[in-house]
């Protein structure tokens, strides 16, 4: 196309055309449906940071004058200040800026275009945008992770009842269930992590799919735009989203954390273990007596759409073949929605439970149902020497004999069960207060104390273990945010010598 024929396009008020389809390909219902203009307002302000890098390049590789670029940066600037809203009708936005832009500069505002298709120019600006997404959800992963430590901490005396397949299992505590979650997002930030490092790469100078005879500089560009590196192969850096499944991946996989956490929660406050703060529950319509924890239940819930997102993008990126095809258009709201989705449940669940109240006492009573200290009178008795299997069978059937208002037998039931299967009395192998202190939960507790488990030693030094981690990735946060900021402020340099 030449300059003339944009300028041309661009000034049409008569009829249907664009910058980019011209008469032919201008008219009929499918205009508005090919359209993603009013979903394209996310990727708005990473258009133009693209175009600014690209010009720039263009300018200082001698492919368009200093003049052109110092108009079509001039241009971009006002594009800019009047928004999204303003642009004119187009299929997306990366053609309504470009449209905005020659109907500013007139037929040399096209050569912004140059050495670039809106394949690689669309791919740009996805992962801009994107690493920005990526980055503010570590941060809330981040803030969240700090919240639970401080539970943890609080926490750390506070004897609760544990449970596997809902049935009550060993005593733990406050501290070292927030732990166990607190540890999952330390791997889902380092999923989210991983991610940004592949998102983090410039596919622009790759045009269409087939690189370009223009003496493009993509280096360039990638420092200009804050990537990391440059995306190698011309056809795969214009074509591929995996980046976007990577990174809805470890969203979905983040969103699974929490909806395990929520469901804890809402498993909790039935039962009167814990007592939600009101900002983060709701009452009934009809009954007033009634709390209910709601916010919890949109977190679980909302799982769902992080899931659905990947399954969407997995459904949609499956059958297509290289390079570019337009269903790549649908593509990136599944991440987008996601992110969203996924970045305010983080902040709600964390939230629900920095704020929430532990009922101690109400907790510690829970902590003996079902005789759940029925272990550690097993491996009390193991540690005298008893096989652990057999002493596993005298716990058993000590608890087989409990009535139905026991939660645990006593010295002497446990006694006389030991000397049917052992032929000794209890006595032989463990004294009366060593068992009795077995079967409080506290002491249950406090003798599980190897390495990640809740007695307060133990959990003392996972708060610290996770305090190191939670630094790290504090650091590793900052170090990209700071790069992005420093690659803005390196672009505004550099179109400032133009404009």
């Amino acid at each position: 196309m030449s300059d003339g024929e944009d300028h041309e396009t661009a000034n049409a008020d008569d009829h249907d055309e664009t910058v980019v389809r011209r008469d032919r390909f201008a008219g009929g219902p499918a205009r508005s449906f090919l359209s993603s203009l009013s979903d394209d307002e996310r990727i708005f302000a990473a258009d133009l940071a693209v175009d600014r890098a690209h010009v720039v390049m263009l300018a200082e590789r001698e492919i368009i004058d200093r003049e052109t670029a110092g108009d079509v940066l001039a241009a971009l600037a006002d594009v800019e200040d009047a928004g999204h809203d303003a642009l004119p009708d187009g299929e997306d936005v990366h053609e309504a800026i470009e449209s905005a832009v020659i109907e500013r500069v007139g037929p040399d505002g096209g050569k912004m275009h140059t050495a670039r298709s809106r394949n690689d120019e669309v791919a740009a600006c996805i992962r801009y945008r994107l690493r920005e997404d990526i980055l503010d959800l570590i941060e809330t992963v981040v803030g969240a992770r700090e919240q639970l430590i401080e539970v943890a901490r609080a926490e750390d005396g506070t004897v609760m009842p544990g449970y596997t397949h809902l049935q009550p299992a060993q005593p733990t505590t406050v501290a070292h269930w927030v732990l166990s979650y607190e540890q999952a997002l330390q791997r889902d930030t380092g999923r989210l992590l991983d991610a940004y490092e592949r998102v983090n790469q410039n596919p622009l100078g790759s045009a269409a799919f087939a690189g370009t005879p223009f003496d493009v500089d993509r280096e360039r560009t990638a420092a200009l735009l804050g990537f990391d590196s440059v995306a190698e192969n011309s056809m795969d850096a214009s074509a591929t989203r995996d980046f976007l499944v990577e990174t809805t991946s470890a969203v979905a996989t983040l969103a699974t954390t929490l909806s395990g956490l929520a469901e804890d929660v809402v498993v909790m406050a039935s039962k009167g273990h814990v007592a939600l703060d009101d900002d983060y529950a709701s009452t009934s319509s009809i009954m007033p007596q009634k709390k209910n924890p709601d916010t919890l239940e949109l977190v679980r819930g909302r799982t769902g759409d992080a899931v659905g997102g990947l399954n969407g993008l997995l459904t949609n990126l499956k059958g297509q073949p290289r390079a570019y095809n337009r269903d790549l258009q649908r593509a990136g709201r599944h991440a987008w929605d996601a992110i969203d989705s996924v970045t305010e449940s983080v902040a709600v669940a964390a939230g629900a439970v920095a704020t929430a109240d532990w009922p101690a006492e109400t907790l510690e009573a829970a902590a003996t149902d079902g005789f759940a200290t029925a272990t550690g009178v097993a491996d009390l008795l193991a540690m005298a020497g008893v096989p652990f299997r057999t002493a596993h069978e005298v716990v058993a059937e000590a608890a087989a004999g409990l009535g139905s208002e026991e939660d645990a037998p006593d010295y002497e039931a446990l006694s006389a069960v030991a000397e049917d299967v052992l032929g000794e009395p209890l006595s032989a192998y463990v004294d009366r207060d060593a068992l009795e202190d077995a079967l409080d939960p506290a002491e249950s507790v406090a003798m599980r104390d190897s390495r990640g488990g809740p007695a307060p030693d133990a959990v003392a030094e996972q708060v610290s273990v996770a305090e190191d981690a939670l630094a790290a990735d504090s650091e590793a946060l900052t170090g990209r945010w700071q790069a992005v900021s420093q690659a803005a402020d390196r672009r505004q340099t550099e179109v400032d010598r133009y404009v």
